[in-house]
């Protein structure tokens, strides 16, 4: 017999990644060179192991002096690129000509084993062409937020940008008051929104449109690229893709709060958090921006918003497709949405089969969660250890309804129905599509206000709580319940 070598691929180094920079070979008028902005002092806050395990970066390289300065914008990574990228959108439903990275910088793409690339992109590393009278940079506040939720929201199985790490300073940065400084060194496959095809097509740049929409379907579609109509094809994929995100935030009851369209990923990732929420008590019509004034970006209003957004992005492409097929496309979203978000909540319930009542079943039981104001992710989790063996038992959860003589007679309806299916192992799949910890908003500002005094103990324990959702952990239950009755409600804005 013979043996061959096996051979354990060599861990990357902050001075030695290797970089492709395919994007910055686009022409000129997709982007600009841009150099980040030195901050003063900078340390290290947090970082994940997981998005340093996907770029093939060894835990040991967080130690050094050196890594900080490369992820706050302070030293210049061999072979990187930096450039901000240009893009315009719809802003609240308002089109918006010119946008563009206005603090955020990509260093370039970072190629590892097995072929593939990722953006290494650093938010809040100084002032771009596209800052628009901003200064650029970030605030510890809100880095923390998105490194923290990117990564859970990895866990919960959501497509999702990625967070490798959060580096500060004690320089002030305005906003409604003073802060201090911090950079998030942000991951993802792509970068490119709705909106980088709606500049281009707003200027009837044609040849562009063409240029950025054969660039994606080469490096992210690539089944598609010999296709004859590979562009109505991507189209349609993009429309999946963005139907099954959309559902799976709603199922996961997680709301964005600036769902504009220069906040969309081309190819299906959650971008952008800034007021994000996760539901508490369900309520539909939740809205978790507090710049949100007219509701645009509720809760229950997401998904016609993301088909919005696509009709938006298909005016964009009508020199590459008819317009009457760009139409047919359209019409394919509500139906991938709804099957994708009533296959999740039938999983969040145990069912595996599609019966024709079971639309009814969940509607009915989300009715009665709003009716009393239930929490969104601890009821389905109570829901997980539901006793199909008898009527009896059940408190936990009809505890949380103000109808319990409502849930009774739901409860006969759903034994029936599982009836139809048996499977003994039920409940254990409903606790592993069902979590327990979720970032809240209340959780996150303990880990806020501990980092603001120098203490960043609370993001690693966050962090290593949000990676395993779905398990049962040995952590305080202020983890895994809701903000106190009276509690001082949390407000996020597009600051946050």
């Amino acid at each position: 017999m013979q043996y061959g070598i096996i051979v354990i691929p060599e861990k990357n180094t902050f001075p030695n990644l290797r970089f492709d920079n395919s994007y910055s070979r686009l022409p000129s008028g997709f982007h600009r060179r841009t150099e980040p902005t030195p901050l003063p002092e900078p340390y290290l806050v947090a970082y994940s192991r997981a998005t340093a395990e996907l770029l093939g970066i060894a835990d040991s390289e967080f130690l050094k002096d050196e890594t900080v300065e490369y992820l706050t914008g302070n030293r210049a990574l061999n072979g990187s690129t930096p450039l901000s990228a240009i893009y315009a959108g719809h802003q609240f439903g308002v089109w918006v000509p010119q946008l563009g990275d206005g603090r955020a910088i990509l260093l370039g793409e970072v190629s590892v084993n097995g072929g593939k690339r990722y953006d290494l992109q650093l938010k809040g590393a100084g002032i771009t062409p596209f800052s628009r009278m901003g200064d650029g940079r970030a605030v510890l506040r809100s880095t923390i937020r998105e490194f923290l939720c990117s990564e859970a929201m990895h866990a919960l199985g959501i497509p999702t940008t990625r967070a490798l790490a959060i580096t500060g300073s004690k320089a002030p940065v305005y906003r409604e008051k003073v802060e201090t400084s911090a950079v998030l060194s942000r991951v993802a496959e792509s970068h490119v929104r709705f909106g980088t095809f709606e500049l281009f097509a707003s200027r009837n740049q044609t040849d562009e449109v063409k240029i950025l929409a054969d660039y994606i379907i080469d490096d992210h579609f690539e089944p598609l690229k010999h296709e004859e109509e590979k562009y109505l094809l991507f189209f349609q994929e993009v429309i999946s893709r963005t139907a099954k995100l959309l559902a799976r935030w709603q199922a996961v009851g997680w709301s964005h709060g600036v769902m504009n369209t220069d906040n969309m990923s081309i190819i299906g990732l959650t971008l952008d958090y800034g007021p994000f929420g996760f539901l508490d008590e369900f309520d539909p019509a939740f809205i978790c921006n507090h710049s949100d004034h007219s509701g645009r970006y509720a809760y229950h209003q997401q998904p016609a918003i993301g088909l919005w957004n696509l009709s938006c992005l298909g005016q964009a492409l009508l020199s590459l497709i008819d317009r009457e097929k760009v139409i047919a496309a359209l019409d394919a979203y509500e139906g991938v949405f709804v099957a994708e978000y009533f296959r999740l909540m039938r999983e969040k319930i145990g069912l595996y089969q599609q019966f024709d009542e079971d639309t009814e079943l969940v509607s009915d039981l989300l009715l009665m969660m709003q009716q009393s104001a239930a929490d969104y992710t601890l009821f389905f989790r109570r829901l997980s250890d539901f006793e199909f063996s008898s009527g009896a038992g059940n408190w936990d959860i009809k505890g949380m309804l103000i109808d319990p003589a409502g849930f009774d007679e739901w409860s006969k309806r759903y034994r029936e129905r599982t009836a139809c299916e048996p499977l003994p192992e039920r409940n254990e799949k409903m606790r592993s599509v069902n979590p327990k910890y979720v970032l809240r908003n209340h959780i996150a500002q303990r880990a806020i206000e501990m980092a603001e005094n120098d203490d960043f103990s609370e993001i690693d324990r966050l962090l290593k709580i949000l990676s395993d959702p779905f398990s049962d952990q040995t952590v305080d239950e202020f983890y895994e319940t809701p903000p106190k009755p009276g509690s001082p409600k949390l407000v996020v804005s597009c600051s946050s």
